[in-house]
């Protein structure tokens, strides 16, 4: 099992190496900003590196709203991350769920998924596998909830799209982690991905502050038995800079082969 952390996008590396971790997830671009991503002078080194590759999509992109102004160049930038991810030589491109407006049929959303698989597929395809990522908060939310998770994968589940589970997300939505692992591979057949978390916030509260592992709202332990059970590469999105996040990459590692 390959642990290892989000990190800042100048040097990962670096930024690897800082905190002894096996493999890294970054940004491209500015992920509240709707350019896309400029090649990268480091492409060569990073697919050649023994560190994993992750990308994270920007975060405005949301492909299920029926908003043409936002959905249309989510499309687009979505389809240009997953080229420029290909790259480096990442192994995914992890992207939020997204939502659609009050008042909007989510099920409208569920189908403009669908489409935006079929869009890539008109031009051969992302470059780079998608992960799916479940989110914490919105009730108009289309990976929020695991019921509203399975409507979302009988619309794009036969695209071999991937699935990246948050736990610090599935505690703020409400979701047990007890036996998270189990209920999402009911419904997706598999999970590519964990982002392992702590949650600064109670359970179901819908609100997305990440925190060290041991140092929040959740069971340490929970968060152990779910990466145990996943067996998938793990990142940490927890705060504290390399130290921090080095710790969270030691306590899991010390205890998942337990």
């Amino acid at each position: 099992m390959r642990i290892g952390a989000h990190v800042d996008s100048a040097d990962p590396l670096e930024e690897a190496a800082a905190r002894k971790a096996e493999t890294v997830q970054f940004f491209l671009s500015d992920p509240q900003g709707w350019k896309a991503p400029e090649p990268r002078a480091d492409a060569e080194a990073l697919r050649a590196a023994e560190v994993d590759i992750y990308i994270h999509a920007p975060y405005v992109i949301n492909v299920a709203t029926l908003n043409n102004r936002i959905r249309i160049p989510s499309r687009k930038l979505l389809v240009s991350h997953a080229a420029a991810a290909a790259t480096v030589g990442a192994r995914g491109l992890i992207v939020h769920g997204g939502h659609v407006n009050k008042g909007d049929d989510v099920e409208v959303g569920f189908d403009n998924w669908r489409k935006t698989f079929a869009y890539a597929a008109e031009s051969g395809g992302f470059a780079t596998q998608v992960l799916i990522e479940n989110t914490a908060g919105g009730d108009n939310a289309c990976a929020r909830r695991f019921d509203a998770l399975a409507r979302l994968w009988d619309a794009v589940g036969e695209y071999g799209v991937g699935f990246c589970l948050d736990t610090c997300h599935a505690h703020a939505a409400g979701e047990d982690l007890l036996d998270v692992v189990d209920r999402v591979k009911a419904i997706t057949g598999r999970i590519d991905l964990i982002h392992a978390n702590d949650s600064k916030d109670a359970f179901g509260t819908g609100r997305d502050r990440h925190d060290n592992l041991g140092h929040g709202m959740i069971d340490p332990e929970l968060v152990v038995a779910v990466v145990r059970a996943a067996d998938a590469p793990v990142i940490v999105e927890t705060p504290g800079g390399a130290d921090g996040q080095a710790a969270d990459i030691t306590y899991l590692r010390d205890r998942v082969g337990q």
